[in-house]
């Protein structure tokens, strides 16, 4: 290959890396934890196999007896990918902070159809139970037996000093475990359920959306409303959004089944699996959160609605925000 058909192949790829190279030593000068990249520029995971490239691209350039211009160019940039391809590794909780404020909501923005599809299939049922609750309030006896509808009233009534638990109910810390428990369950069924291509997680969804608004639709026919929703609004930005997250991740395992695209379906399982296992281990996280709030700050019914609501509104925002936002447009530069 003569030196000018070298050049013009490969002079974009290289300028495109001086770019992302300068940005990322201007970053480590001022301290800074985060890099703005250019939209072709390389991510964490590209630059590796970028680095060898330029590699090769030398070796090649050195062989054949290229112009000592060409040739430092690329040695240049090859010592200043070294100082970046093995730099020493971040801090663990580096690493962690760094995928729970940026890596996660990318990848939850990643699968956007997915999350999608999961928020459809939990919301609809639920709000479609809710409102059917209040025209035909009888239904309730379809869903529930009298000691199960007894055993909601009574967790929820306005008298109540602990809201959400049964009157015998352990103290806050055991019901922390038990909330663990029984989130992290929820969520890993709705996770792993998606392998029966897919129609698990969509049962679980929608199943989970419709107990959920029966609850809250029997509870606000009754008149017990207002304890409910101030139980929940604290937790329920946390728990639902997990559900869903864990919900889109089940139905990215069932997609990689059933339209496996041009590789085997084993291999996309693989990459659905990774995928997947990364947005559940987020969602469970999540749920632990949730768990921690519905123990500690729901239960308790002393605090005015005011309060309730308040908080619950920010908690929403944050989360929503998150998401939405998290990680948009930067990559890890340490």
């Amino acid at each position: 290959m003569k030196q000018e058909v070298f050049i013009a192949r490969h002079a974009q790829e290289w300028a495109t890396l001086e770019r992302w190279l300068d940005r990322y030593e201007g970053s480590r000068r001022s301290s800074k934890s985060r890099l703005s990249p250019s939209e072709d520029g390389p991510t964490e995971l590209e630059f590796p196999a970028r680095y060898r490239r330029l590699c090769q691209q030398l070796a090649i350039a050195s062989g054949r007896g290229y112009s000592p211009l060409v040739v430092n160019r690329l040695q240049a940039l090859m010592e200043r990918g070294h100082g970046v391809m093995y730099r020493p590794p971040a801090p663990r909780w580096r690493t962690v902070a760094d995928y729970v404020l940026a890596g996660f909501p990318r990848l939850v923005r990643a699968n956007a159809r997915c999350m999608l599809l999961a928020a459809l299939l939990l919301y609809v049922p639920m709000l479609s139970m809710i409102g059917a609750m209040q025209v035909y309030p009888e239904l309730a006896h379809a869903f529930f037996s009298p000691a199960e509808q007894a055993q909601f009233e009574e967790m929820y009534d306005p008298t109540a000093a602990h809201v959400g638990r049964d009157r015998e109910a352990s103290g806050d810390m055991e019901m922390f475990g038990l909330y663990i428990w029984n989130n992290v369950s929820i969520g890993f069924r709705t996770f792993a359920s998606g392998l029966v291509f897919g129609i698990g997680a969509i049962v679980v969804l929608v199943m989970n959306g419709v107990s959920i608004g029966a609850v809250a639709g029997h509870l606000q026919a009754i008149g017990y409303g207002a304890p409910f929703w101030k139980f929940v609004v604290g937790h329920s930005a946390f728990e639902l959004t997990a559900v869903v997250i864990c919900g889109g991740a089940g139905l990215r395992l069932g997609l990689a089944l059933i339209a496996p695209g041009r590789q085997t379906r084993g291999r996309a399982l693989v990459e659905a699996g990774v995928v997947g296992a990364q947005l559940a281990m987020g969602g469970f996280a999540m749920l632990v959160c949730a768990a921690f709030i519905e123990a500690f700050w729901s239960s308790n019914g002393a605090l005015p609605a005011v309060v309730k609501y308040s908080v619950g509104a920010v908690l929403w925002s944050i989360v929503l925000f998150w998401l939405w936002r998290g990680g948009r447009g930067v990559v890890d530069a340490h």
